[in-house]
């Protein structure tokens, strides 16, 4: 019998236990050690396991890491580029075989040079006239198709919308034989504007293959933001009595300006920016509206290429466009980023 002063539980016997400590050398059966609490867990983390847990428990990091990237990458494909440029325009001629990071001399006068040698600012204002001419017919066509896609229920309205975004992907260089021969032929009713009464060498064999090139993109951009437009404004302006293309410019495309500034400036700049046409349409005399591509060509002749004023005329022919872009980069941001939130 047990003793009854005995307060021991004989089945607690077990719960006193401990249990023995485990051996250190012991291995599991694919040769990896055990692994006795989480801290050893972490500490057999590979780098790359390690830096994916600090990521997630941090993803600030990730965010920077992803900003250092991006910049570094911006910084070396784009900045870099133009400050190459910069570099080769103030290196003195003959002297560009030593440039390292810095220019070998400095000479400042090639700015002034570009327009001495040949008229640039020729070529930059056939440039600039021939991009806003190309952009003004761009707009006001994709307006109206954009109007008609975004607002209006038609049949075949899908197919057709789907046909302009194919014909966006042909290659340019498809339509180049057919309106060369177009361009070159001579039309009786056009002889007094264009004396032998071809196309070519007119701003006319450029603005028209140009506009019809970047026509598609600029209707897809507008008929996204025409179709966000409330019907019930559009309805209110017709109340008080203007007719649909009244509406369309007094009440859809001003409340459509984000959208109407961002295809504009990516017509502008695309079409400022094009060499194909540019350089097949003309012959490459400024007085014969040549773009600023033939310019920046000029200055290479038989005997000797001046890098140096090539890379001068190549600044000073971005500085528009940066302009542009500067003035227009809000309209351009919010015009690409529409959509992106749902309210």
């Amino acid at each position: 019998m047990s003793d009854p002063r005995d307060s021991t539980d004989p089945t607690d016997a077990g719960d006193t236990e401990t249990e023995p400590p485990r051996d250190p050398t012991l291995r599991r059966p694919d040769g990896g050690a055990v692994l006795e609490d989480d801290r050893d867990a972490e500490l057999d983390r590979g780098p790359f396991q390690q830096w994916v847990a600090d990521s997630i428990s941090n993803p600030e990091r990730v965010y920077r890491a992803m900003f250092y990237v991006a910049a570094v990458f911006f910084l070396f494909t784009t900045l870099f580029p133009f400050y190459w440029l910069l570099m080769v325009a103030l290196t003195p001629e003959g002297q560009l075989q030593d440039i390292v990071f810095t220019p070998n001399g400095f000479n400042p006068g090639a700015f002034v040079e570009v327009f001495q040698v040949i008229p640039f600012h020729v070529y930059m204002f056939n440039s600039f006239v021939i991009a806003l001419a190309s952009t003004v017919v761009v707009l006001v066509v994709a307006s109206l198709a954009g109007y008609a896609f975004g607002r209006l229920d038609f049949p075949g309205r899908t197919p057709l919308m789907l046909l302009v975004l194919v014909i966006s992907f042909f290659p340019p260089a498809a339509f180049f034989i057919p309106l060369n021969d177009l361009f070159n032929t001579s039309f009786f009713f056009l002889e007094p504007i264009t004396g032998d009464g071809t196309l070519y060498n007119t701003p006319f064999a450029l603005v028209t293959p140009l506009s019809a090139i970047f026509m598609p993109l600029a209707i897809f951009i507008l008929t996204t933001f025409y179709s966000q437009i409330p019907d019930g404004l559009e309805d209110a302006a017709r109340v008080e009595g203007t007719t649909r293309l009244g509406a369309l410019f007094r009440v859809i495309i001003p409340l459509s300006a984000p959208g109407v500034a961002t295809a504009g400036v990516l017509t502008f700049i695309a079409v400022y920016n094009e060499f194909f046409f540019s350089f097949l349409m003309t012959d490459g005399q400024p007085e014969n509206w040549a773009p600023i591509l033939d310019g920046i060509l000029a200055y290479q002749g038989q005997y000797q290429v001046m890098y140096h004023l090539m890379a001068a005329a190549s600044i000073l022919g971005v500085i528009p466009v940066a302009i542009l872009v500067v003035i227009a980069q809000e309209k351009i941001v919010s015009g690409l980023t529409a959509g992106a939130l749902k309210e």
